[in-house]
Formats: C-alpha cells, sequence, structure tokens
C-alpha cells in the first residue's frame, strides 16, 4: 500500500562543517576515523497503509567508517514514544527501509542494527534554529548559517544538487550543542560541528 510522510529534518555529524560525506554522495573520507551522525525527523503530515502518524518523530543513529560508501553501518532507531503500536509500526517500517522509499536505498550499507526504542522525543524548529532531545540520550541544536555580509536576517546558506535521502537541498549550519551519553556505548560531544536541516516530503 502506498504512504507518504511530509515534515521537516535536522542532522549532526562529528564532521567539521561542511562534512564531505554529503558533497562527495558519501565517497569522500569523513574528518574523523568514524562518521558518527545524528538524522532527526519530524512528521507534520503523513499516512502509512492508512495509519496517520501525523505530529510523531523518529531519530536515527549511524555510526560508519570513514568512508560510508563502504557499508558496515551500525545503526540505531528511535521511535517517538508519544507514538500508539500502530504508528510505531508504521514509521518503524519506514525508517528502516523494509516499506521501500529513500531509507530503503540505505539498507545495503547496514551492517549491525543496534536496536529500535520507543522513547520521549522533543524536536523543535525556531526560525534557523532546530533542536531535538531524545530521551536522556542525545541532545542537539543547530544553527542554519548565514553569511556576516549580510547580517543576521540573510538567506542562509545550503548545498544544492547533492546526494542525500532526505533532500537534495540542505542548509549549512553548525551545532551549537550536540552531544550523546550512552548510546549503545557511545558518548560525545560534536558541539560546533557540522549540521544540515531542510524540509522533507517522501513516498512510496
Amino acid at each position: 500500500m502506498p504512504w507518504n510522510l511530509s515534515g521537516t529534518y535536522l542532522e549532526s555529524c562529528n564532521c567539521d562543517a561542511v562534512c564531505p560525506c554529503t558533497t562527495s554522495g558519501l565517497t569522500a573520507p569523513a574528518d574523523h576515523e568514524r562518521c558518527q551522525v545524528t538524522f532527526a525527523f519530524h512528521v507534520d503530515g503523513g499516512d502509512v497503509d492508512g495509519v496517520d502518524v501525523s505530529g510523531r518523530s523518529v531519530v536515527v543513529f549511524v555510526d560508519a567508517p570513514r568512508v560510508m560508501a563502504d557499508g558496515g553501518w551500525q545503526v540505531a532507531l528511535y521511535v517517538d514514544a508519544a507514538a500508539d503500536d500502530g504508528q510505531a509500526e508504521a514509521l518503524g517500517r519506514v525508517f528502516s527501509g523494509q516499506a521501500g522509499g529513500p531509507m530503503a536505498a540505505l539498507v545495503p550499507l547496514v551492517g549491525e542494527l543496534l536496536g529500535v526504542e520507543r522513547v520521549p522525543i522533543d524536536y523543535r524548529d525556531d526560525g534557523r534554529r532546530h533542536a531535538v532531545r531524545v530521551a536522556d540520550a542525545i541532545d542537539i541544536e543547530i544553527e542554519d548559517q548565514v553569511a556576516p555580509q549580510f547580517g543576521a536576517d540573510g538567506p542562509v546558506m545550503g548545498l544544492t544538487g547533492v546526494f542525500h535521502p532526505v533532500s537534495s537541498t540542505l542548509t549549512v549550519a553548525r551545532s551549537t550543542r550536540a552531544t550523546g551519553t550512552g548510546v549503545y556505548g557511545r558518548s560525545w560531544d560534536f558541539t560546533g560541528g557540522n549540521g544540515h536541516s531542510a524540509p522533507f516530503a517522501w513516498s512510496a
């Protein structure tokens, strides 16, 4: 049965801005020995096999080799605790790639599923700032960047024509806060590192 989702997304990783993975179609080495990235999605509107999933959030954490195209990704999936059983199952199928769509193209790169958890997720958009908190595990805020010459109210810098599962057009952003604690044995502080945001519209 067809499905569709639309909403907003943010990304934070341990690369410096701008991430080589994003600008090379996953073929250039990341800035550090491993690529650790969090993708957070808020669904403004969506239907999966007749299940309304509007207003729910999903977060995907990836720990990948320095060249992401090499595969062997370790992935954790966090589903909004506010979702009922039907919504959680539907979102799990979409964001694991089982239901087709953009995430399905990444499935061959995944070597290990670390786990799937239903946890409180607080996702916020506030102008150029975008934030997500995943229980006590992940806390991220990114800010879309504007060239200083244009002032604080100038146009946000962006990337276009990129190979990316969320969108071919992304903002250039930096994290003002990006921490993880006990994420399947991983803890980090990537504050000041690379970020992106974008609206997304998926269907299959």
